[in-house]
């Protein structure tokens, strides 16, 4: 099959569902009214609770949910067949994702801005709150220390990115001053602040930045380091300093990158041939793909982390109720249809070239030296190379040069875990204050303590082990985890709607078909540790289960008094 027939059939399904769908959803589910009262006006404070327009805070959230996870989720799950995992982009993103960012992001908006586990508390129960609030702890103090990590060595693997990523920081002050300060036009502000980082993308093509080992300290280390100083710093400024700004640069460079890739596919359509197996159930060494695709593949299909964002920061800056339906459910189909394109790179661009043992390869047989097998293609950097040379090969069919596309996806990767470790650090402020407001001492949940709190638990899980790759020890459990937490979040959707009388439906089908297949792929993963004998990651397996378990028995509990009333 041709790749820029794939995209384009992908594409329309999303416009299609976004039509349709999304609209009933706005309509006839949540009633939208642009004159209800939101918290971003309610609560207004300069800082986290700020009236924001429709596109920066669609930057925002997009940027937020979208990180590396629709890069390197489809770039490994691809292993099973192009053919499974483009239905499970496609049906989850439509059905289950959109809905899920949606709903989370609704429930947020009429509850005072309160994240998925402080809200929890009043659809369900206060013990409920406290069972959520240590699985979203859990989940995002892993997320913190795998995206520092995660920047570190994308920095180590691609020099170029330094430059570019760094400055971009300057130019989003800049931007949101000129913004907020001076009523600069914000569509002026992104062509000159696109304009900037392309051409310190250009500098940072031939001028790569390597970081040396400081007193002793790997390259890796260090940055680390680096990125638990920025994420304090970061997630303690007002939203309007750097966060939307930023955010709204991403979202350029991101609509920039998927125009260039979606040209590539025009231009090279006549070479840009599907290369990888349209089914490969048994691949050597991997595990079944059932249930591990649909916890392979999250960002891109659904994911519990985007629930977090949704009640976290965008719920505080949405201006209208109105603006639900693109940002919550636009946005998901926004990284659904990037997610596509990361399939097209890996199973059609990667077959352009592929240098192996120093052969140049193509074809079939570029695809099979990359994924030879589970292990081969398993690696984080493996993931990422696919997908940077995969799309600087197809970049090569519009006169690019190949050092400046490798750079440009260098950066544009760079720059969305970023963005995630940034959201998820502030997240895990907004958690901790709520939760020790909870329990009834306000003063250890001030911006300054929780923030502290959040990036130093971080910085002990990611020095754990060597290089700050601590967070690996707890890695093997998140993709169960997160998807759990999506069915969570289905699960309080359901409720809300019992109670408000409205189509329950729509979340609850996706919230069984997410228990039913993740909670299989928890257990084989406890199994196998079992097997092991890595009791770490099995007793904190069990504990994960059965706090999710205790919480989806007292929100059914819930559901039959709602369903008598």
């Amino acid at each position: 099959m041709n790749g820029l027939l794939l995209a384009l059939i992908a594409f329309v399904l999303f416009y299609i569902a976004y039509k349709t769908y999304g609209s009933f959803l706005a309509k006839k589910v949540y009633a939208l009214d642009p004159n209800a009262k939101v918290p971003s006006k309610e609560f207004e404070d300069g800082v986290d609770f700020v009236p924001t327009k429709k596109e920066i805070i669609f930057g925002h959230h997009f940027t937020s949910i979208a990180g590396t996870g629709p890069i390197v989720g489809p770039a490994i799950g691809v292993i099973w067949g192009w053919v499974p995992a483009v239905i499970w982009i496609v049906g989850g993103t439509i059905f289950a994702g959109a809905v899920h960012d949606f709903g989370a992001l609704i429930i947020s908006m009429r509850n005072k801005g309160k994240t998925m586990g402080d809200l929890t508390a009043d659809i369900v129960n206060r013990r409920a709150r406290i069972l959520f609030f240590a699985i979203i702890f859990f989940e995002l103090w892993i997320v913190i220390a795998i995206f520092a990590m995660i920047m570190g060595i994308l920095f180590n693997l691609y020099p170029s990115a330094v430059f570019p990523v760094w400055f971009e920081i300057p130019i989003a002050l800049w931007l949101g001053w000129a913004i907020y300060k001076k009523k600069m036009n914000i569509v002026l502000g992104a062509i000159i602040a696109i304009v900037l980082m392309y051409i310190t993308i250009v500098i940072g093509a031939y001028w790569p930045i390597v970081m040396p080992t400081v007193f002793g300290m790997s390259p890796l280390t260090v940055w680390v380091i680096i990125f638990m100083v920025y994420a304090y710093i970061a997630s303690t400024l007002p939203v309007t300093t750097l966060l939307q700004p930023r955010d709204w640069i991403n979202a350029h460079e991101l609509l920039i990158a998927m125009g260039l890739l979606i040209l590539a596919a025009i231009f090279g359509a006549g070479k840009l041939r599907i290369v990888a197996p349209a089914f490969q159930l048994k691949p050597a060494g991997a595990p079944p793909m059932w249930p591990m695709l649909f916890v392979t593949i999250a960002c891109g299909a659904i994911s519990g982390f985007h629930s977090l964002v949704s009640s976290g920061t965008t719920s505080k800056q949405i201006s209208s109720e109105s603006d639900a339906k693109p940002v919550g459910y636009g946005s998901m189909l926004m990284e659904g249809s990037l997610a596509i394109l990361v399939v097209v790179a890996v199973c059609a661009g990667l077959g352009l070239k592929y240098v192996s043992d120093g052969s140049i390869l193509t074809g079939a047989a570029a695809w099979q030296a990359h994924y030879s097998s589970w292990q081969a293609a398993a690696g984080l950097g493996s993931k990422l190379m696919a997908v940077v040379e995969g799309s600087a090969n197809m970049m090569e069919s519009i006169k690019i040069p190949h050092t400046i596309s490798v750079t440009i996806m260098g950066v544009f990767i760079v720059s969305f875990a970023g963005t995630t470790l940034d959201t998820a650090t502030r997240i895990q402020r907004y958690v901790v204050g709520e939760f020790f407001t909870a329990v009834k001492a306000p003063k250890l949940g001030n911006r300054w303590i929780a923030t502290a709190i959040a990036v130093i638990t971080a910085a002990i899980l990611a020095f754990l082990q060597k290089d700050g790759k601590g967070a690996l020890i707890l890695w093997p459990l998140f993709g169960g985890v997160n998807q759990l937490l999506a069915a969570l979040a289905l699960l309080i959707t359901t409720v809300y709607l019992v109670k408000t009388k409205k189509p329950a439906w729509v979340a609850s089908i996706p919230f069984l078909f997410m228990l039913v297949i993740t909670g299989w792929a928890m257990i084989r993963n406890i199994m196998s540790f079992a097997k092991t004998n890595n009791m770490l990651l099995l007793v904190i397996g069990v504990i994960i289960i059965f706090l999710e378990v205790w919480l989806i028995i007292e929100a059914v509990v819930v559901l039959k008094k709602a369903k008598k009333a």
